[in-house]
């Protein structure tokens, strides 16, 4: 950049008829209005032309002008003074390149007796002699900083005697001058780098507290009624069902029994912007088809026996909110296809009815049923699973997110607190029994084992004791023991897919008037409950790898993969799957 002082710097810098010698006192007095200008607040480029100024009017100097170098050696300020804006040419080609490049290399004064005559000038004595008459002689002195060369300065003076002289004196008044420039630029490099350095700081600042904000809003989990969890599993869900709230697509809810998934149907309604709107849910389950059809669709007057009125159905009554079909995965073949018309047009008559009705509901579905196994066997329609499977969301196991058992577990406590007026406590042996257990019924299970546990306990606080493993009454031993407790956990399928799907329900033997030797073996190992730490009960204690699960059933099944995907329930393309995801060589014998 150039500063230039404008046509003004003339008069104040008229060539004079001869030689003017600065007295010390002039000399002092410029020294000294040169440091208040250096010293000021305003910027350098204006700070360096304010002193280029000074030496043309206090000492008679032409053509002054100040160079800054940068850390490439090229000029990034130039500062001038006694330049007329009509002049042709710029103020730099007055001073060749070639003087700075000697005044940089050699760190010592520059002096041209006569620029006419002197090489270094050969190109730039025509400009300097059409604004300058007479006898033209350079002085240059280096510009230094911690004893580098950082810029120069220079000036030109006109003599009018045969021999120019007196220049031992100008010179050395210009290197003190050149002195307080490299101080002055010196400290505003210092302050405008650290001015960068802190503009940075807060730049990196700002964008690590942005990237923070984002990535808790990302992990921070929306604060839904009755879900409990600050697992890393419930947080991704509960962040998936804030984002997918803000639509109307399907969501699908899969997870196995027990997981809560009536929970997290309501809250993405309440999430949703249909939250003042009505949330009809319906076990499809629960209902035979003929009732069932009566429920979703609603009914005329003598549509059936028993149909004394109309009746609205839960497609009706969601207008405008969400509907949540639950089990959907239970639904009979016929009733599927009546479902899908609603579902694709958003119409329907009602049974007995001939009156086509509109709705607009958003439809949520839920099961713990594998849907892809039962599409391949015929059991489900393809173009309804395509329907409903929008967005599905995997609810995850309890033994998926063991770090919230204490968190559920106080929650229930203190609902059975409020509801039956009492103050009761889990002390830290109770707590940590829980936290050992299996749980194949996931929070359900977890639910009723803390509300059988209240009511049974003997005193304000439960021990460990009151536990019903610690009496050999654990209803999960009871079940689920000898029946294949890693494979119940987390079938090798689901684990290969990705998805979470509960294995196949196992079939529970019927309940003997008097307890048969079978079921007596069965609850044995229940006894040894009482010594949890163990890992003797087999309600508390594997909690397997899926890898390690693999392993054990294809042991037992002599590495015969059709064998071993019986023992786990799975198809034998599963267990191959499975294989290949962990790198599990197979055994020949």
């Amino acid at each position: 950049m150039s500063v230039r002082d404008g046509p003004a710097a003339f008069a104040a810098a008229a060539p004079p008829a001869r030689q003017h010698q600065a007295s010390p006192e002039v000399a002092l007095m410029g020294i000294y209005e040169i440091s208040k200008i250096l010293s000021g607040p305003t910027r350098l480029e204006q700070t360096l032309a304010n002193v280029v100024n000074v030496l043309s009017c206090f000492f008679d100097m032409r053509l002054g002008m100040i160079v800054i170098l940068d850390a490439d050696g090229e000029p990034e300020i130039i500062a001038t003074a006694g330049w007329a804006t009509e002049a042709k040419g710029k103020p730099i080609e007055t001073l060749p390149r070639v003087v700075i490049d000697r005044l940089v290399a050699t760190s010592t004064a520059v002096v041209a007796e006569d620029i006419t005559k002197d090489p270094l000038f050969a190109k730039a004595a025509d400009l300097i002699t059409r604004r300058l008459d007479g006898r033209i002689s350079f002085l240059g002195v280096p510009i230094k900083s911690d004893e580098r060369v950082i810029g120069t300065l220079s000036i030109n003076r006109v003599w009018d005697g045969e021999r120019a002289s007196g220049f031992d004196d100008d010179l050395h008044f210009l290197r003190m001058v050149a002195n307080l420039v490299g101080q002055t630029v010196r400290l505003h490099r210092m302050l405008s780098a650290e001015r960068k350095r802190f503009l940075d700081e807060k730049r990196s600042l700002e964008k690590a507290l942005d990237g923070q904000l984002i990535d808790s809003r990302r992990s921070a989990a929306p604060k839904v009624n009755g879900i409990v969890g600050e697992s890393a599993a419930i947080r991704k869900v509960l962040a998936t069902i804030e984002v997918v709230a803000k639509s109307n697509s399907t969501v699908l809810l899969r997870g196995e029994s027990g997981t809560g998934k009536e929970l997290f149907a309501r809250a993405v309604h309440d999430l949703s912007a249909r939250k003042n709107k009505p949330f009809v849910k319906l076990n499809c389950a629960a209902l035979p088809e003929s009732v069932l059809e009566s429920e979703l669709f609603g009914h005329e007057k003598g549509a059936f026996t028993g149909a004394v009125g109309q009746r609205a159905g839960r497609f009706e009554l969601a207008h405008g909110g969400t509907l949540l079909l639950d089990e959907i995965g239970e639904i009979s073949p016929s009733f599927q296809s009546k479902l899908l018309r609603v579902l694709q047009e958003g119409e329907f008559e009602r049974v007995g009815g001939t009156r086509t009705l509109k709705v607009d509901f958003r439809l949520i579905c839920a099961t713990n049923k594998d849907l892809e196994g039962a599409v391949a066997k015929g059991e489900f329609r393809a173009d309804l699973y395509y329907r409903i499977n929008v967005i599905p969301v995997f609810l995850p196991a309890l033994r998926e997110r063991p770090g919230d058992i204490a968190l559920l577990a106080r929650a229930f406590l203190d609902r059975f607190n409020a509801e039956n007026g009492r103050k009761l406590t889990l002390s830290a042996g109770a707590m940590d029994a829980l936290k050992r257990c299996y749980f194949p019924g996931n929070v359900r299970e977890l639910e009723n084992c803390v509300r059988r546990t209240a009511t049974l306990a003997h005193g304000e606080v439960i021990v460990r004791d009151d536990l019903s493993c610690a009496a050999g009454d654990c209803l999960s031993a009871l079940l689920w023991t000898g029946s294949g407790r890693g494979a119940f956990g987390d079938p090798i399928g689901a684990l290969a897919s990705g998805r979470t799907i509960v294995a196949p329900t196992l079939e529970r033997p019927p309940a003997p008037s008097a307890p048969s030797r079978e079921l007596a073996e069965a609850a044995a190992p229940a006894a040894t409950c009482a010594r949890a730490e163990t890992g003797d009960c087999p309600a508390i204690a594997p909690r397997l790898t899926e890898k390690d699960r693999l392993l054990e059933a294809m042991e037992r099944a002599g590495w015969v993969q059709a064998k071993a995907a019986r023992v786990l329930g799975i198809t034998p393309r599963q267990i191959g799957y499975a294989l290949r995801k962990y790198r599990i060589e197979m055994k020949r014998f």
